[in-house]
């Protein structure tokens, strides 16, 4: 019966702080990291799991839950950020396309098809709006359309490491910076 009450409260205040829309990407953080320590680690107790494994699996679930809520937040994209945006995916491709160009004489069959295997979306460095409280904003562009995914510009923390994958909502989208 405690452990029902505790689940119970646990959840509660996990649907409330879901709720709060105006948090900082830092309190965002802590607030899905906890819950997400609760929500592992209390049936991992409550089943007997020893705490060697335990403590290391919960704070696995702290770890990844914090980093994601972290990394993000989302607004709409003025038109001007969106401009920038595409145009720094746009010469991005061009330099790509320009060096695959001159790669190309010198592959082999495989190498080209290993070449040809990049991720299809890059999220590329855009404007920082005047509320933008992270390092860099970012937008994803479509390589196989030639155009920025929806109208969201996304807030980051702390921008990944040029070559990188971050997950953007749905999408798992390489990390070009400025596209230079």
């Amino acid at each position: 019966m405690k452990t029902l009450k505790f689940a119970a409260a646990a959840t509660s205040v996990a649907l409330f702080a879901s709720a709060c829309e105006n948090l900082t990407p830092g309190e965002n953080a802590a607030v899905f990291g906890t819950a997400a320590g609760l929500a592992t680690g209390i049936p991992l107790g409550v089943t007997g799991v020893r705490p060697s494994v335990a403590i290391p699996v919960t704070a696995g679930a702290v770890a990844l839950a914090a980093a994601g809520s972290y990394i993000i937040a989302k607004e709409q994209a003025s038109i001007r950020q969106r401009q920038v945006a595409e145009q720094r995916a746009r010469l991005y491709m061009a330099r790509i396309e320009k060096q695959q160009a001159e790669e190309k004489a010198r592959q082999t069959a495989s190498a080209r098809k290993a070449a040809k295997a990049k991720s299809r979306y890059i999220a590329v460095q855009t404007e920082k709006s005047p509320a933008s409280q992270g390092k860099a904003s970012v937008m994803v562009f479509d390589t196989q359309t030639n155009q920025v995914v929806g109208n969201n510009v996304y807030d980051v923390s702390a921008a990944p490491q040029v070559g990188q994958t971050a997950k953007f909502d749905t999408y798992s989208a390489q990390y070009v910076g400025t596209g230079a």
